[in-house]
């Protein structure tokens, strides 16, 4: 078994995936061990949605609809979700006005969970990759993905096998300059 580090140095987005997908039950139980983020007050201001099937075309037409796109435009946007066989909703469900926890911490807890999600499924050997784009709060892509009231999605994790030869490791990469230090 890797290590975190290892799994974190290890992690490449996939951009292009197969037809391939994990099935409910391996998918719950990434997501399971992917809750166990910090959660200032416990929380849990998250969920996370499958979208898979039909409901990837359904997806499609509502980005269409939110961009109000038509014609090849429309249809370009349309087939976006039906790059992968399974799309990961990572939603925030927040709580106004909490008195200990703003909702922008409640945001990055669901964010952690969809960052921690996609460490697992690349370590599991699936090909991932976050998208997002300007109409994850457009009241047509919320209404697709049932979001209540407080509920705000954070973008999807494109889900797929990973293609033969695709490069697993991902390239090296310089950090200078993104750490500082106060003392």
């Amino acid at each position: 078994m890797a290590s975190v580090r290892e799994a974190a140095l290890a992690r490449r987005s996939s951009p292009k995936v197969t037809d391939a997908a994990p099935g409910d039950d391996e998918l719950a139980a990434l997501v399971e061990a992917a809750g166990r983020v910090a959660d200032h007050a416990s929380l849990a201001p998250w969920r996370v949605i499958a979208v898979r099937g039909d409901a990837r075309a359904r997806l499609g037409t509502a980005l269409a609809a939110a961009a109000g796109a038509e014609g090849e435009a429309a249809a370009k946007l349309a087939a976006k979700p039906l790059r992968a066989p399974l799309l990961v909703a990572i939603v925030a469900s927040v709580t106004e006005g909490h008195p200990k926890v703003p909702v922008w911490e409640q945001e990055a807890v669901a964010a952690g969970v969809g960052h921690l999600l996609s460490l697992l499924l690349d370590e599991a050997g699936w090909g991932v990759m976050w998208r997002t784009g300007p109409y994850t709060r457009h009241p047509a892509v919320a209404a697709v993905h049932g979001l209540g009231e407080g509920e705000r999605l954070m973008g999807w994790l494109y889900v797929g096998g990973r293609p033969e030869g695709a490069r697993t490791t991902r390239p090296s990469a310089t950090t200078a300059g993104r750490l500082s230090s106060l003392h």
